[in-house]
């Protein structure tokens, strides 16, 4: 790729994994997807190894859906359960010969589009990933916010809010744990239950407690849910019921750079392009 590669972003998703390079400008150099190994944990290593070596030098951010333990320094909360307990960052470092920067894929995802996408300018911005899981984001004033758990943004393992008759039994979750909002958000979800208007109504309900809590100026939806059009309508209507507020100015709006946020966020860990 030669030297003019100075940031490259890798989104480690349950599906695909995703590559890019920018160069000093934040202009993107390269990109390419391969096929996620699923259940593969040294598939994965090495899927990520081949593709940072196709594009040559420069600093490796990785988006992961999970996180690294701030107690053991292992992946944690993954739903590519494969990566759970791992040592991904040191046998990443180990593969490509240099630091590598992890930090959770919906982080990635909220940091992008608080930069240059739907939230940009705005102070606070929660991203949503709604996909193989759900995952969540913060940005404020264009930094993220992990948090000391490193769980900052993590409203996917919360339970369903107010859940009734037709959410019942409480589904079942990886976690360990029944109800969780993932299991009735995600893009596996919304398969298995494709009323849209059921969907709208759960993930209304889901981000009104966001809303309650962190009262972002933006939620921004990305991943293969968020190009359902009718949500970004029908979920601001709905949230209204049970946000604790006479008026909700939240916005709601799609991921300017859709499914590549993710991996431009990556980039990203290390600082953003010059000129930005």
């Amino acid at each position: 790729m030669g030297s003019s590669v100075q940031r490259i972003g890798i989104d480690l998703g349950g599906t695909k994994i995703e590559a890019i390079a920018l160069d000093e400008a934040g202009r993107e150099v390269f990109r390419k997807r391969v096929a996620t190994p699923r259940g593969s944990y040294e598939g994965t290593v090495a899927a990520v190894a081949s593709l940072v070596s196709e594009v040559g030098e420069g600093s490796v951010g990785v988006g992961i859906p999970g996180a690294l333990s701030r107690a053991s320094g292992l992946v944690k909360n993954a739903n590519s359960t494969w990566l759970i307990g791992r040592p991904l960052k040191q046998d990443l470092e180990s593969a490509l010969r240099r630091e590598v920067r992890i930090e959770n894929d919906a982080n990635c995802f909220a940091l992008s589009e608080a930069t240059d996408g739907a939230g940009q300018g705005a102070p606070v911005v929660f991203g949503v990933i709604l996909g193989t899981g759900v995952g969540g984001g913060i940005a404020v004033r264009g930094k993220v916010i992990s948090g000391i758990n490193a769980i900052a943004g993590e409203w996917g393992h919360n339970p369903l809010p107010l859940p009734v008759a037709e959410d019942l039994p409480l589904r079942s979750c990886y976690c360990g744990r029944a109800g969780c909002i993932e299991t009735y958000l995600s893009g596996p979800a919304l398969a298995r239950d494709p009323d849209l208007e059921r969907y709208a109504e759960r993930l209304a309900r889901s981000l009104a407690g966001v809303i309650n809590l962190l009262d972002p100026d933006v939620i921004v939806l990305g991943g293969g849910v968020s190009n359902q059009e009718r949500l970004y309508d029908s979920v601001p209507r709905l949230w209204t019921r049970t946000v604790f507020s006479d008026r909700v100015d939240t916005r709601l709006a799609r991921a300017v750079h859709g499914d590549s946020s993710g991996v431009r966020g990556a980039a990203w860990l290390w600082g953003l392009p010059s000129g930005e």
